[in-house]
């Protein structure tokens, strides 16, 4: 499993499916298929997609911040 940084490439809107799928090894498409289906589903799927946009870093920071040590 890879660390979870949203890519700064192949990535949509906010690149949050993307994360997630190259963290559990699966493909974007399905990941992203996957999210689609869980929005017909009750509960709080937008508000989690835009928490995890917003707390999850991105790559290019994530990279700077490790090597600043």
């Amino acid at each position: 499993m890879t660390a979870l940084a949203r890519p700064t490439n192949g990535r949509m809107i906010g690149g949050v499916c993307a994360a997630l799928a190259r963290r559990f090894g699966i493909s974007t498409t399905t990941m992203r298929v996957i999210f689609v289906l869980s929005c017909l589903l009750p509960g709080p799927q937008f508000v989690l997609y835009i928490a995890l946009w917003i707390l999850m870093p991105s790559e290019k920071y994530r990279d700077k911040a490790s090597t600043a040590w």
